[in-house]
């Protein structure tokens, strides 16, 4: 595996770690973190865990946009995606994280289970964070490096 991410005109990622459900690539320049998972399922403690070191990187730098490359998941999990939103978003932001860029399986079942998922959350957590991040989804890599 090649310890380096990079597309042509995009400044290079370095692998800051990998486990057995993800890859996380960072570019301190550019300020950027990406998760890429790997497998089709992640348990939520193992999820936990992966976001946990994630976040151990992101307070040791000076990132504000994270990108989360989805596209190997063939399962939708409602406590992970809340635990995600309203928790480690959250945090996140308080070390200047305000901009995340998601990419989601070809599935539109996938699209339409985040969509309904969302709207549940933002009911049931009235004072959630949304209004203060920037959330787009996209459909490569590069164009979630570049937007």
């Amino acid at each position: 595996m090649n310890d380096t991410l990079s597309y042509p005109g995009i400044m290079d990622f370095d692998l800051a770690f990998e486990q057995r459900y993800a890859r996380v690539w960072s570019n301190p320049t550019r300020k950027i973190v990406i998760c890429e998972l790997l497998t089709d399922y992640v348990p939520i403690e193992d999820f936990k865990e992966v976001f946990a070191e994630i976040g151990d990187l992101v307070k040791a730098g000076d990132f504000t946009k994270f990108i989360f490359d989805k596209r190997a998941l063939r399962a939708f999990h409602q406590p992970t995606m809340e635990w995600y939103f309203i928790h480690w978003k959250k945090e996140m932001l308080g070390y200047g994280v305000k901009t995340h860029r998601k990419i989601l399986p070809a599935e539109k079942w996938f699209e339409k289970m985040v969509q309904i998922a969302k709207a549940q959350i933002l009911t049931q957590y009235p004072d959630n964070i949304i209004d203060q991040l920037d959330i787009a989804y996209c459909d490569t890599l590069e164009a979630a490096i570049l937007s």
